[in-house]
């Protein structure tokens, strides 16, 4: 993740050097829904004779399982509310900050080697879920982040590029 005011990656292999990694993702994934609100007009007798689109919800839900990495838990619970280091001990504040809107970014390897890049130009973590601490499974942070419109009205963008010598 980065500030909104980074420049995005452009490819698969561009660089992000400007980003602060946030680690792995669990097991189960990354889900991205799309959700489209519609609104029916009827003509009288009820016959349906337009559907408009009122409203386009781009959400992606993940957990971060790199729960002792500071940047997780700043970017979970507010860079204000997280002190310290794993070594000094770090403090996490827990209140009803907003979160930030922030450039996202995240790198997955498909079938064959195929690379694929997700660019979420301007995303806010608007949910996050139960935290579970168990004995045989990591803590992790489930979040929901909902990708909001940029200049060019694109709430993501994908890149997708074969592995070198291979196929899809």
């Amino acid at each position: 993740m980065a500030a909104t005011t980074t420049t995005l990656p452009t490819s698969t292999s561009a660089s992000l050097s400007s980003f602060t990694p946030l680690g792995y993702i669990s097991d189960d994934g990354l889900t991205n829904e799309t959700a489209t609100d519609t609104s029916e007009i009827k003509a009288w007798g009820g016959d349906p004779v337009l559907t408009s689109q009122t409203g386009k919800t781009d959400t992606f839900t993940f957990t971060l399982i790199e729960a002792l990495n500071p940047d997780v838990l700043k970017e979970v619970y507010g860079a204000s509310n997280v002190s310290g280091t794993l070594n000094g001990g770090i403090t996490v504040n827990v209140d009803t900050t907003e979160a930030v809107e922030r450039a996202w970014v995240v790198d997955m390897v498909m079938r064959n080697g195929a690379a694929k890049r997700i660019v979420i130009p301007n995303g806010k973590i608007t949910e996050v879920g139960e935290i579970t601490y168990k004995d045989d499974e990591a803590v992790g942070y489930e979040v929901t982040i909902t990708a909001f419109p940029n200049s060019a009205n694109k709430t993501h963008i994908e890149y997708i590029k074969a592995a070198a010598g291979g196929t899809t």
